[in-house]
């Protein structure tokens, strides 16, 4: 355990991933304005103070996870009173804000949106290779994806410390957000005839790209305005998303310097 200069008590766990233990301890660092990207909340727990701080995570947006004992003593074995919260290593960005200073700067917002990818080390290499390429923004679900941990960053080589990333409640709430902002919404699928090379990716653009167990969710694949795809010349039928990834980054910003 360790004492961090804010003053709040860390007990580094597995993998180097900061946490914060204690009911109080959580509550004082989510008033303090934290960035915290899941609270672990023991499952039987349920009086005032627990009440008090599911409600405090439900007003701040941070997802909260009922797990048994025993998932909270293997990460600390200090009195963690039912309650670890996991720090998060990057501050999160406004979507808003994002596309907002696009505009203001006069370039066409370029944007990934990341559905349910859980693969920490896909998510970090899908994150330097943005960040090389000059992507705006990556958008992620609170639930459901990659936690943004020190081995993401790792992964990222140090990417996701400068690259914007957008938590959203509701992926599909946040796609329809980016269309409403001048976006077109464009599935990197291979679920479609249309060849990448032959859509127009020039204008702004939010590139989305599902998780390889289960794709793009259809609830997003109905309101996409697009459907493209990386051609396959091999017996393999698909890449590994961070691979997608990189071939359809590009492929925007080889559009964009015609």
């Amino acid at each position: 355990m360790e004492k961090r200069k804010d003053g709040f008590l860390i007990d580094k766990g597995a993998h180097d991933k900061d946490f914060i233990f204690g009911t109080r301890a959580v509550m004082e660092a989510i008033h303090a304005g934290k960035e915290i990207d899941k609270a672990l909340v023991q499952k039987e727990l349920n009086n005032d103070l627990i009440k008090e701080l599911l409600q405090l995570c439900k007003s701040a947006g941070i997802p909260v996870v009922r797990v048994p004992e025993a998932k909270l003593n293997r990460i600390t074995r200090k009195n963690h009173q039912g309650v670890i919260a996991q720090m998060s290593a990057i501050e999160y960005a406004s979507l808003d804000h994002v596309i907002d200073s696009c505009y203001a700067e006069g370039k066409a917002p370029f944007i990934l949106v990341l559905d349910h990818i859980t693969d920490v080390r896909n998510f970090g290499a899908i994150a330097r290779t943005a960040e090389c390429a000059g992507v705006d923004a990556i958008v992620i679900p609170e639930r459901g994806s990659a936690q943004i941990n020190s081995d993401a960053v790792k992964t990222s080589a140090g990417a996701l410390n400068f690259l914007p990333v957008a938590r959203v409640k509701n992926l599909f709430y946040a796609c329809r957000d980016l269309q409403k902002m001048g976006l077109a919404l464009v599935a990197v699928t291979e679920k479609t005839d249309q060849i990448m090379y032959e859509a127009d990716l020039s204008s702004p653009v939010a590139l989305v790209l599902g998780s390889e167990e289960d794709g793009i969710s259809q609830e997003i694949m109905g309101i996409v305005d697009q459907k493209v795809k990386i051609p396959m010349a091999g017996k393999i039928e698909s890449l590994n998303v961070s691979v997608s990834a990189g071939v359809a980054i590009y492929e925007v910003i080889r559009q964009r310097k015609k």
